[in-house]
């Protein structure tokens, strides 16, 4: 009897499928805390205030995060 097990996405699949989801318009902004080992990102449209995704382990994760928080509403 087969298996399906989904491998796990890389670090770079998982830049491509969030940076695929972002408008060209939008700003993007990741930043490495200096001193602290963590990330911080923010993405958002023109004319609108994101809030930044912070303390994420790597910067796929903290893009991951800004996005989830900065996103329009599904609909």
């Amino acid at each position: 009897m087969g298996h399906n097990y989904a491998k796990p996405a890389t670090l770079a699949q998982r830049f491509e499928r969030v940076m695929n989801r972002l408008p060209e318009h939008w700003t993007v902004k990741i930043e490495r805390a200096e001193g602290s080992g963590t990330w911080r990102a923010l993405v958002h449209a023109p004319g609108v205030e994101g809030r930044w995704a912070e303390g994420d382990p790597d910067a796929v994760t903290a893009l991951e995060n800004a996005w989830r928080l900065n996103r329009p509403p599904a609909g």
